[in-house]
């Protein structure tokens, strides 16, 4: 999804099958388990380039054609619970999710006087390959195996994809701005952000979970690692 020139020749292929696309839903992305000092700055880059710029670059291609053509249209991201919020072990993931939630909300201003929705997706753990790639080895420092975050979240907010995908159908039939699965954590984003404390003391306990650091200097090249370029690369729904 970050190739150059992705978004474009993705909604070409749907028009020339569909004839026009009324719905976009930006959902590749994908996370690592990992503390934040044990990233390097062109893995940064990378999350972001994939989860953040490449979604961006999708739903606004989008909104163009649909406003060139005088379509209205619905216009969604897969955000996350954690764009409220943030997770010991998913700091550059919250904040991809964070930024994506952010610029929805913006675009949904600036494009309502053309019909056209946008909404930003909030699940919470959902049982995709997401977390099997967040903890398999794939990204630098991150072990194959062993304890992750998710293996030890509360049940009742660990959901099965058919109810994500129900609540996104649901928005369709009736446009939201934000999509959450679970009142409860939507209460306790809310909540957290009033008293951080208290996301202080929920979430201290999962430090335990994470990884063991693998060096207390930052990793190389932090400081002065080339900007990341376009990739391809392996992506999990979430």
């Amino acid at each position: 999804v970050a190739d150059e020139g992705f978004s474009t020749r993705l909604l070409d292929a749907a028009e020339q099958r569909f004839g026009h696309f009324d719905v976009v839903f930006a959902n590749a992305g994908y996370g690592a388990e990992r503390r934040v000092l044990d990233y390097e700055e062109s893995e940064l880059r990378r999350m972001f380039e994939v989860n953040f710029f490449a979604a961006t670059e999708l739903v606004t291609v989008a909104a163009r054609r649909l406003r060139s053509a005088k379509r209205r249209g619905h216009l969604l991201m897969c955000s996350s619970c954690v764009a409220k919020f943030t997770l010991p072990g998913y700091g550059p993931y919250a904040a991809t999710k964070a930024a994506q939630a952010l610029v929805c909300r913006a675009l949904g201003y600036e494009l309502r006087g053309d019909g056209i929705a946008v909404s930003s997706v909030h699940p919470v753990t959902t049982m995709t390959e997401f977390f099997d790639v967040a903890a398999s080895g794939l990204e630098k420092g991150v072990p194959t195996g062993g304890d992750t975050i998710a293996a030890h979240a509360p049940k009742f907010i660990v959901q099965p994809p058919e109810r994500v995908a129900r609540a996104v159908i649901a928005c369709l039939r009736r446009p939201r701005t934000e999509v959450w699965t679970s009142f409860p954590t939507r209460l306790a984003a809310g909540l957290f952000t009033i008293w951080p404390w208290l996301a202080d003391a929920f979430l201290r306990g999962h430090v335990k979970y994470l990884p063991a650091a693998t060096s207390e200097e930052p990793p190389p090249g932090l400081s002065s690692a080339p900007r990341a370029a376009p990739l391809s690369t392996t992506v999990a729904g979430r």
